[in-house]
């Protein structure tokens, strides 16, 4: 059981290359070489224990294992879990806080088009209210600048908007057509 252990093998592998590169020390006749053989037994003895551990922490090969193996193999693994849900948990924790940061983003943006929403309500509530309340005659702007070519004059006319009023063009209608209605009274459009 002592050699089943990954520090054991590992012992145990480093005794039998000192009692192996003892005996091809006297055949081996170049330093450098010696020292590429021997760099290549640790490498291969580590590959192997590595290996070994790497299939007990698999779930294979634990036959072999004493119960105190297994449960420093047990212990291992109990480790390498709690890593790996550390590890999940923080990636789940740096989502969620950028995510609760494009909510706020998107909070923000919503309470900004909100704003501007009734804003633009408030402005048009106002308006009709005005409109609503004898607020028809609405005074717009003129531009009462100085005219020096003398081509613009102000029109002398009612102050009531009429926009494509001919003065003919009416007496022709009222001629042509009927002027009275059903009940004999000239509709107020034709005056």
């Amino acid at each position: 059981d002592e050699f089943c252990s990954t520090s054991s093998m590992l012992k145990t592998l480093e005794r039998y290359q000192k009692c192996n590169y003892g005996s091809i020390e006297a055949s081996v006749p170049s330093r450098e070489t010696q020292n590429s053989y021997q760099e290549y037994l640790k490498l291969k003895s580590k590959v192997e224990a590595l290996q070994h551990s790497q299939r007990n922490l698999l779930g294979e090969d634990l036959g072999p294992l004493n119960s105190k193996e297994l449960e420093h193999l047990e212990q291992q693994l109990e480790v390498s879990l709690k890593h790996v849900r550390s590890t999940k948990t923080q990636f789940m924790l740096d989502q969620l806080s950028d995510l609760k940061g494009k909510e706020q983003i998107l909070q923000d943006a919503n309470m900004a088009l909100v704003r501007k929403l009734e804003g633009a309500a408030g402005s048009a509530n106002h308006q009709q209210l005005s409109w609503e309340n004898g607020g028809q005659h609405l005074q717009y702007g003129r531009h009462s600048g100085p005219q020096k070519d003398g081509f613009y004059h102000p029109l002398e006319c009612d102050s009531t908007l009429q926009i494509g009023y001919n003065p003919t063009a009416q007496e022709q209608i009222t001629v042509a057509a009927p002027a009275h209605n059903v009940n004999g009274f000239i509709p107020s459009w034709l005056v």
